[in-house]
């Protein structure tokens, strides 16, 4: 399975990522801001591989001018249903559809790992002002909490055959994309961040915790929005998530599940 065809499965779960997926807390922002020495309100923001939307509509909230680039269908009308009020065009980070030297931010709201770092590197420069700031993040749930912790090793075992399979047919360990059902795990972000090397940058890096408390479903949910699970096929993937159904029913019998994440930003200035 290559890295599009992973990418592009989100299409056909639009509406699911939409519903389920987090938001991302205001500290991330303030961090960008201070980051970047440089306010979002008013500053020209190109929102690269903006799915259903979640990064760009916060961004517009803090004030910012955003264009949203999102390569594929399902997800550019899932936004578009959702953000009638921002601009959005097709593209990707490997070759953006910007003009040079037209944002003061550029944001990876989950989606630096599904680019070509050698092109969209280059691409970003690029496209940002001078000491405009280029932004990555990702939501990484936080295994030092007991039950992340668990589920996350479930999760390993459940998906080794996927990743073996992988590496036979010579994928590297990003063409397997998300990790297998996490927000983003430090698997799947290369866990020291490799990918985030662009030369002429020099990354600052913060983390920052948040939760959220969601019913059983919307966690379940949420799981199986991540590529890993789409690609799966639908009798696997429904069959883990009803064992996990039951776990985490055992555990949270209110049936409401508090989720813990930690979001990792890197953000450089041109």
């Amino acid at each position: 399975m290559t890295t599009g065809n992973r990418a592009q499965s989100f299409n056909t779960a639009a509406p699911q990522y939409a519903a389920n997926r987090p938001s991302y807390p205001p500290a991330l922002l303030d961090a960008v801001e201070e980051l970047a020495a440089h306010p979002l309100k008013n500053a020209h923001v190109a929102d690269i591989g903006a799915g259903t939307g979640i990064a760009s509509t916060l961004l517009h909230a803090r004030g910012a001018n955003v264009t949203a680039v999102e390569p594929g269908e399902g997800m550019a009308a899932e936004f578009r249903r959702g953000n009638p009020h921002i601009p959005l065009v097709r593209g990707d980070g490997n070759a953006l559809p910007l003009a040079t030297a037209s944002a003061d931010f550029i944001t990876y709201a989950q989606a630096w790992h599904w680019t070509d770092p050698a092109k969209a590197g280059p691409e970003a420069r690029r496209v940002l002002r001078p000491g405009g700031a280029l932004a990555l993040w990702w939501n990484i749930t936080d295994s030092t909490v007991e039950w992340v912790a668990e589920q996350e090793a479930r999760l390993h075992a459940f998906f080794a055959p996927q990743r073996e399979a992988a590496k036979a047919a010579g994928e590297s360990a990003k063409a397997t994309g998300e990790a297998a059902g996490s927000t983003g795990s430090a698997e799947s972000t290369g866990g020291a961040h490799p990918w985030t090397d662009v030369p002429g940058l020099d990354f600052a890096e913060r983390r920052i915790p948040h939760t959220r408390r969601v019913p059983l479903a919307t966690h379940l949910a949420n799981l199986g929005s991540h590529s890993a699970f789409l690609v799966l096929g639908e009798e696997k993937a429904a069959a883990f998530l009803a064992k996990e159904r039951a776990l985490l029913g055992t555990r949270f019998p209110d049936g409401w599940v508090q989720e813990s994440y930690v979001v990792h930003l890197r953000l450089a200035t041109n």
